[in-house]
């Protein structure tokens, strides 16, 4: 592993395993949740805020910080540690799934990724020397390689059958990708993770892992996963990608966190996960809760004086009821959103610091039983 830093499994229920990965700005206890920062901020959530919910380590995009402000903006600054605030352990994307996600503009060929940047319209390029030059500038304590990421359903107008060609040229291209992304290395204070891939074909998934996992990464990723395939399909997924997988090495499932796949995904031994759920939906007015998710526009709240969530130490349950919560999106109050965010990222701290736990006392499977049970909107 990369000088600077480890990672230790400190106990296991079954596949499900608990650690601690450090790294230059500081230690992460796994499984662990990173809150997502795309332009190197959690929207309406200051870097002190976050410390107090429990933030260990936060997740920054590195496509939208490429276009805004540009990473030689945030490297004069001090990397994202200075130039953010936020002083913990930082890891950024490739910024390839957000290229990818442009759909018709995108263009991939062997050399990488081109495609028409939504902000003023001009070409782009994103290689996979390019994804590494871009995340050492910006001064992450963990980076990603560029993926050819392949969704799991066919586009409009192709078959199902046209897939596994597609998942096959993906997983192989990926791993050429990641060759390239490890001789582009210069900064020897930052860890690279490399990418599995595969689609939904078990068997692809198995030799992608095996194939990178032997090139010599400081950790490992699930890539294309969370994209609309079943739950019980994507828990056989992760199973086979870890049979094949450096046992010693931290595992990373990317862009993907409702709290019930989160205790699917850590039963199968994943480590680090990064979603934007926990915002989003505060949002939008849903929090989550160990009852189940909360609805927090529901007129049946009007005059509900109880907090958000019993128990629950955040700023919005410690001080207001759910009828006040209401109220405040209700009345198109920026508090509202806010209070909510802070409530779902405690919720998810919380939930990480409490599957830690039972994995070291051997009661996970109870956890994850409970979390499942109380999966359905309220």
């Amino acid at each position: 592993m990369t000088p600077g830093f480890a990672f230790e499994r400190t106990a296991a229920d079954g596949d499900a395993r608990a650690g601690r990965l450090v790294t230059p700005h500081g230690a992460v206890e796994t499984p662990a949740f990173m809150a997502v920062a795309t332009y190197g901020a959690v929207r309406g959530v200051a870097a002190e805020e976050l410390r107090a919910l429990g933030a260990e380590i936060l997740l920054a995009n590195t496509y939208h910080l490429h276009e805004r402000p540009g990473e030689d903006v945030i490297a004069r600054a001090g990397g994202l540690h200075g130039f953010t605030g936020w002083r913990g352990p930082w890891l950024t994307d490739s910024g390839g799934f957000q290229a990818f996600s442009l759909a018709e503009r995108v263009k991939v060929d062997e050399e990488g990724v081109r495609f028409a940047s939504p902000l003023d319209g001009r070409r782009r390029a994103l290689t996979p020397e390019k994804a590494v030059a871009i995340q050492e500038s910006l001064g992450a304590d963990v980076a990603m390689v560029l993926d050819h990421c392949v969704a799991m359903a066919p586009p409009p107008g192709a078959r199902a059958a046209d897939l596994a060609p597609r998942w096959r040229e993906a997983a192989e291209r990926s791993l050429r990708w990641a060759e390239r992304s490890l001789a582009a290395r210069r900064r020897r204070d930052q860890a690279l993770f490399g990418i599995v891939q595969g689609g939904g074909d078990p068997a692809l998934r198995r030799a992608s892992a095996r194939a990178t996992g032997s090139l010599g990464f400081d950790g490992f990723a699930h890539g294309g996963l969370g994209l609309g395939e079943a739950k019980e399909r994507r828990s056989e997924l992760l199973a086979t990608a870890h049979e094949a997988l450096p046992p010693e090495s931290p595992r990373y499932l990317m862009g993907l966190g409702r709290p019930e796949d989160v205790v699917l995904a850590i039963e199968r031994g994943v480590d680090l996960f990064d979603c934007v759920v926990p915002t989003r939906n505060a949002r939008h007015g849903l929090a989550f809760t160990r009852e189940g998710p909360l609805a927090l526009k529901s007129a049946r709240l009007r005059e509900d004086a109880a907090p958000l969530e019993e128990g629950c130490d955040c700023p919005a349950c410690r001080e207001h009821s759910r009828a006040y919560l209401r109220h405040l999106f209700a009345s198109g109050e920026v508090l509202g959103p806010r209070l909510a965010t802070l409530h779902n990222l405690r919720f998810y701290y919380r939930l990480f610091a409490e599957a830690r736990r039972a994995i070291a006392e051997g009661r996970f499977a109870a956890l994850r039983d409970a979390v499942l049970a109380a999966a359905s909107p309220r």
